[in-house]
């Protein structure tokens, strides 16, 4: 297979994955656990606002990479242990940004509020860094051996 296809197929699980977790994180905590919303420093209507926007641009990297995922199957160049090490990195790597730079850095919105938030920081971030961990190594166990 060659090597320009193996990078699509991590970049098509990779951008579906950030769309994937995009879209765990916007209906789980957003939408049915009503803990907070995108952007939390305004109304309540700028945070029904600010969700939509984080949902549609879920929704785009999803169908990015999943038109990418239709392209190589069709030119049978799909590796499928490369698109799910894509996946999973795509995943970790979004949610690790979520819970250091968008709760911390920039503290647009917290995992949930008036708790303790030490047990839910450590949860997100450790599952995040465990989504690359596996993705990573899935995919240096999957890279073509180097010529010359």
């Amino acid at each position: 297979m060659p090597r320009d296809r193996r990078g699509s197929s991590a970049l098509s699980g990779l951008l579906a994955g950030v769309g994937l977790i995009a879209f765990v994180d916007e209906t789980v905590f957003h939408q049915l656990l009503h803990w907070h919303h995108f952007y939390d420093k305004a109304t309540p209507e700028w945070g029904l606002v600010s969700d939509g926007l984080f949902h549609a641009f879920g929704f785009f990297a999803v169908v990015a990479g999943l038109f990418l995922f239709a392209e190589l199957r069709r030119r049978a160049s799909l590796s499928w242990p490369r698109w799910v090490g894509g996946l999973l990195v795509g995943a970790g790597a979004f949610q690790l940004y979520d819970g250091l730079v968008q709760h911390k850095l920039l503290g647009l919105h917290q995992i949930r509020y008036g708790v303790d938030l030490v047990p839910y920081d450590v949860t997100w971030n450790v599952l995040a860094g465990l989504l690359i961990l596996v993705g990573s190594v899935t995919l240096l166990r999957t890279r073509s051996p180097r010529r010359g």
